[in-house]
């Protein structure tokens, strides 16, 4: 056999084998790509049975929320086996409000007895003084509440976390809520309302409690 004959066999060998190399390199490229599509395909999969059957998406209007939540934001809700407790934020319906939903913080429970001292802006739970880390400003506006008062069996007294400016149960027209006009509990901020200059700040994004005991 010749030496140009040699160098031929030795020549397509080399392209025979980067072929081989070119097309494995291609089946991984497919397999990763499957892959990835078949992450993106079940995390929407999740993403839509946990909104079918475990919470929804609702979007806050108004600043009563202000700064634990904001106007525009928008935010998971669930009420699967839920009951409230203190601390909680919640979404509630108020006849008052129509279809309307209002979203406040829990402040108390049934049989617990609420007092509120105007004069040195504190908030008292059977006669414990509350920790508010949460609240925009100390709480100053009345309303209509003559305190203290004992939260009904089956409902719970709410406040929105700006106190100021916030319609809640020290009102007349929300009062003490029934249970079971709450529709369920906000667990995360999964789109940020923007600001005055139209700003997102993505670093909402998440647990609604990052401040609160």
């Amino acid at each position: 056999m010749s030496k140009n004959q040699n160098t031929n066999i030795t020549d397509n060998e080399e392209l025979e084998q980067e072929i081989k190399d070119a097309e494995k390199k291609k089946l991984i490229l497919r397999l990763e790509v499957l892959d990835w599509i078949q992450c993106v395909v079940s995390t929407l999969v999740a993403v839509i049975i946990a909104f079918i059957f475990i919470g929804r998406q609702i979007g806050v209007d108004g600043h009563s929320m202000d700064n634990t939540l904001h106007h525009e934001d928008k935010v998971f809700m669930s009420d699967v086996f839920y009951k409230p407790e203190y601390g909680d934020i919640v979404i509630i319906h108020v006849d008052a409000y129509e279809e309307v939903p209002l979203v406040k913080r829990v402040i108390a429970t049934a049989g617990q007895t609420v007092d509120i001292d105007f004069d040195a802006h504190t908030v008292t739970v059977d006669g414990v003084l509350l920790d508010e880390p949460y609240i925009r400003e100390p709480v100053a506006d009345p309303e209509d509440f003559k305190g203290p008062v004992t939260v009904p069996e089956g409902c719970i007294f709410v406040m929105g976390d700006n106190r100021n400016a916030s319609s809640d149960s020290r009102s007349a027209k929300v009062g003490f809520v029934d249970t079971r006009n709450v529709l369920g509990k906000v667990h995360l901020i999964i789109m940020p309302g923007k600001d005055d200059y139209g700003v997102r700040d993505w670093n909402r994004i998440g647990s609604v409690y990052r401040t609160t005991p």
